[in-house]
């Protein structure tokens, strides 16, 4: 596992473990990357306006295309340790 890998399986055993839980659109937000870094870009269909949660996180996963795993991987460590500095 290279170092980049660890610090990401590292980063979200730690997320999990945060005082205080992030807003929506920060959780939208690690969703995204994690899935980015774990899948690559989107695929399917885009879900229906009924199930606004899917749609949303879709949407946000869609926004990232492009990105390389490594980049998403290193965006997601920075952003969980982002928040561990401001957790309570």
């Amino acid at each position: 596992m290279s170092d980049l890998a660890a610090r990401f399986k590292t980063a979200q055993e730690e997320v999990v473990q945060l005082n205080d839980a992030p807003d929506v659109q920060t959780k939208l937000k690690l969703y995204a990357l994690f899935k980015q870094a774990s899948e690559g870009d989107v695929s399917g269909d885009r879900p229906s306006a009924i199930n606004f949660v899917a749609q949303a996180k879709y949407d946000a996963w869609a926004k990232l295309k492009g990105l390389t795993n490594e980049q998403a991987m290193q965006q997601y460590v920075a952003l969980v340790e982002e928040l561990k500095a401001n957790d309570d």
